[in-house]
This record gives structure tokens, sequence and C-alpha cells, in this order.
């Protein structure tokens, strides 16, 4: 009986050596849709407009009419020049044009007189032609002296120095009781328009070769056909709240850095934004019709610092594979290169896969996400 039930028990299946089902994976299938190609450039804020005030006419400062740093108006004045010695060459050319406006008068007469005279020979023709002469040359006179005046009232206008543009006004350079001359080498103050203002931006002359080829090819199409919107991240990485607008893009390389300019303009009520300031830019290079974005639980990083994702292939099998990823959108990578539209990206229960295993691949469960170990990601 022993031997029956010995060979009873041998002849019993083994129970529990059965392969294993096959890890549940969620996956995300990648799919193509438009998408706006934006490149983060770096960029130096500059004035929109910049004046520096000197003045026209020798004299003596009086009085500083305004308040350094505080915004002045185009046209305020700035400075009082002491105007005694020009409003006196202001007196005697306005008086020199009425003593020649008088001899006009009194040569116009005369020569209305001779000129009837000589029709009926009551003189000679030669003193009519004298008394015309006489009357032109007065004529002349009255004209040079209207430009004398006028000159010196041009001069007397400088004693007032104005601000030729609008926006704030820097330091003083000079104080009332100073001597300043014409045209001089120093400014008196600067004046700074500050709203809006111009970021200049530069890019590589590589990355637009590259991006020209890309609209040559038909990979990519134009943002549009208004001016192209360009936002701001300030030093601390902070962003900037108003976009600005691409003026224009140069058209020469620079032979030093490589780089080619390009100008946008911000607005800049609180003049937030100050002459000299390093920002970054994000402009808007073009439309990607069939790109592609990937999550960003997806990929990982190697040792070597190259962005990774594993994919369910067609026999549900992991694969690893390399990718090149550009600037972030929400939660999602955009892809620059190494995956396609159809491919499947696991998303959920990375940790518990590795490359070449068989998986089945699910919708991501309800349950969250891992988050993938590896290198933490980055923006361009």
């Amino acid at each position: 009986m022993c031997l029956c039930a010995l060979a009873s028990g041998c002849a019993e299946p083994e129970q529990g050596n059965g392969a294993p089902p096959p890890t549940e994976v969620g996956v995300v299938e990648l799919d193509a849709q438009p998408i706006t190609v934006t490149d983060k450039l770096p960029g130096r804020t500059s004035a929109y407009l910049i004046s520096e005030v000197r003045p026209q006419i020798n004299g003596i400062i009086q009085k500083r009419l305004f308040d350094e740093g505080a915004q002045v108006k185009a046209g305020s004045v700035l400075y009082q020049i002491d105007p005694a010695p020009y409003q006196a060459a202001y007196d005697s050319a306005a008086a020199s044009l009425s003593s020649a406006e008088a001899n006009l008068a009194s040569a116009q007469l005369l020569a209305e007189r001779y000129s009837e005279l000589v029709t009926i020979e009551a003189v000679s023709k030669q003193q009519g032609d004298d008394a015309q002469s006489a009357y032109q040359q007065s004529r002349a006179s009255v004209a040079s002296a209207q430009a004398v005046l006028k000159s010196a009232r041009i001069n007397l206008g400088y004693t007032r120095i104005t601000a030729p543009i609008g926006g704030q006004a820097s330091t003083s350079a000079y104080t009332p009781g100073a001597l300043v001359t014409a045209n001089q080498a120093e400014a008196l103050t600067t004046v700074v328009q500050l709203d809006p203002i111009y970021v200049d931006i530069t890019q590589s002359s590589a990355e637009l070769l590259a991006l020209k080829r890309r609209f040559a090819a038909g990979q990519l199409e134009r943002a549009g056909q208004n001016k192209i919107a360009v936002r701001l991240l300030l030093e601390d990485g902070s962003d900037y709240d108003a976009a600005g607008t691409l003026e224009f893009t140069g058209v020469s390389v620079d032979q030093s850095t490589g780089a080619v300019t390009l100008r946008a303009v911000f607005p800049n009520p609180d003049h937030l934004l100050l002459p000299g300031m390093y920002v970054q830019a994000l402009v808007e290079q073009g439309v990607d019709r069939r790109g592609l974005l990937v999550p960003q639980v997806g990929v990982t990083h190697n040792p070597q610092g190259e962005a990774v994702a594993l994919l369910v292939n067609a026999d549900n099998k992991v694969e690893q594979r390399t990718i090149e990823i550009g600037r972030a959108i929400g939660d999602q990578w955009v892809v620059k290169s190494g995956l396609s539209a159809g491919d499947r990206v696991i998303v959920d229960h990375l940790q518990k896969v590795r490359p070449g295993i068989e998986v089945k691949p699910v919708a991501p469960g309800s349950g969250g996400m891992e988050t993938p170990d590896g290198l933490p990601g980055f923006s361009e």
C-alpha cells in the first residue's frame, strides 16, 4: 500500500512551476500634433531712446529746473542759462531791423518819385537808376537785419535748455553757477526713455542656418503673418509679465561672436527692465505640424546625461531608446529626435521592467504614475 501511495504521489502533477504573467505597464501612445518651435536665446536690454543733453551756447547756468531721476516730458526746461547777454543781442538786432525798415520806406518813396520824374525828363535817367539801386540795397539791408534778429532769437531760446525726448533724467553733471560752452564734450545730463524698451537678442548663425533649412524642407511653417511674439525670463528665472514683438533680424553675422542680432520691443510701464540687464528670450521660430510631446514622467537620464525612454515594441517587449528633448510644455517634453508617432512610451511601473522583457501594455493606472529615477529633466 505504501508503494501504491508512493506511486500515486509520483503521478500527481507539479504545482506552481508555470511561467509568471507579463508585468502590466502603463503606456502612452505618441501622436503628432502642431507645436510652436520656441528657442531660448540670450539677450540684453537697451534703452528705446537716449539723449545726452548739451548746451548750444556759452553761458552761466542760473537754475536747474528738474529733479534728478524724475520723469521729464519732451520740451520741458531742464536748465536756465543767464539770458542777459543774449537778450541784449536780441534787442540790438531788433533795433537794427527797425532802422533798416525805416531806410527802406524812404528809399522806396524816393525810387517811386524818381521813376515818375524820369518819364517826363525832370531828372536824368542816371538819377533814376541810382534811386532804384538805393531801394534794392535797403531791401537787402532789411533781409540781413531780419536774419540777424532770427539768429539772436534762436540764441536767446537756447538759454532755456529743454529735454529733446520724454523719459527719465539722470544725475546732473553741472550745478547753478557753472560755466558751460557750446557743444561741449561732457553732457549736462542724460534723458532715457524706458517704456517701451529694446531687448537685443543673439542667435548663432549655425542655429539660424539650420532653422532656414527646416523651413525650406517643409518641416516648419511660419508662426504667422503678424510680428513674432517674444517672452522674457528675467535674471532670477522669473517670467516677465508682458509679451514683446520681434522687430527685425540682423542681416550680418558678427565676426567676433558668429552670432546674428535680433531686436524685440517690450512694454515697460513700471520700469522693471533697466538698460543693460541680462535676460533670456523665448522666441517663436515656427510651427512644426507633426511635432511630438512625451510625458516627462516617461523620460529618465542615463549616467552619460542622455535622455532615455522605455518603449513597448510590436512584440510587447521593452525597448530602451536614447532621445533628444527640447523645452517643456506643461508636464511634457518636446521631442527633437529619437521617437516617432505611434511609439508606445512606458509611463507607469518603470522600476519594475527592464529592456528585453515581455510586458502587457495598459492605460496608465489610476493609482498615479511613478516618478522615475535618474537625473532631473532640463529645459532648453
